[in-house]
């Protein structure tokens, strides 16, 4: 006698799309995404529209002008140099220690906290990039210029106050950047070319 062939019962497919967008959406909320980085800056507030458009005359002892082409060359005021060499330039510009008639003019303020003092505290860092400019080179750059704040800062909290910038009180925080404030300026980018 011949026996029958059973039929196998076939698999229910239905939930299978459930299954598959359940389990997407729980890959989608345990994984870490990478997110970008930006720079923290603060925008200027913008101006009132009753004050008139003047032009802010600065010396250019005041002004370091960092400029960086298309093919990543760095200019400092006329020199080319390493990004490497950037931070030390910058230090030297913002400190202006031997009272250079190179350098930032020095003039005397009264700073809460640290009494009569003599800063550069009108000297303005000119960031201008051309259009073409590596987003890499860019953000050395900028990361080398906050390094030379964050470093001339640390210098004078630990002499005036013993301790490195970030563990300083608010007032003393305050004292701080009143003496090295940070002045970093944004230029339009231009088409300087790669050479």
């Amino acid at each position: 006698m011949a026996r029958k062939k059973k039929k196998v019962p076939g698999l229910n497919q239905s939930s299978t799309a459930d299954i598959s967008f359940i389990l997407l959406i729980f890959f989608l909320i345990t994984t870490s995404m990478d997110t970008d980085m930006g720079l923290s800056r603060r925008l200027p507030q913008p101006p009132d529209k009753d004050q008139e458009d003047t032009q802010i005359d600065v010396k250019e002892r005041n002004v370091l002008n960092v400029r960086l082409n298309a093919a990543g060359q760095l200019m400092c005021n006329h020199d080319i140099i390493d990004v490497r060499e950037l931070r030390d330039r910058a230090k030297e510009f913002i400190k202006n220690e031997n009272n250079s008639p190179t350098l930032p003019e020095k003039h005397e303020k009264v700073i809460d906290l640290l009494g009569r003092c003599y800063v550069t505290d009108k000297h303005v860092i000119s960031v201008q990039t051309d259009r073409g400019t590596p987003y890499t080179i860019y953000f050395q750059v900028q990361n080398e210029l906050v390094a030379a704040y964050n470093e001339v800062r640390d210098e004078l909290s630990k002499e005036k106050f013993g301790r490195m910038y970030e563990r300083l009180t608010d007032e003393q925080k305050v004292a701080i950047r009143a003496y090295y404030p940070q002045k970093i300026s944004e230029a339009e980018p231009k088409n300087y070319g790669g050479n």
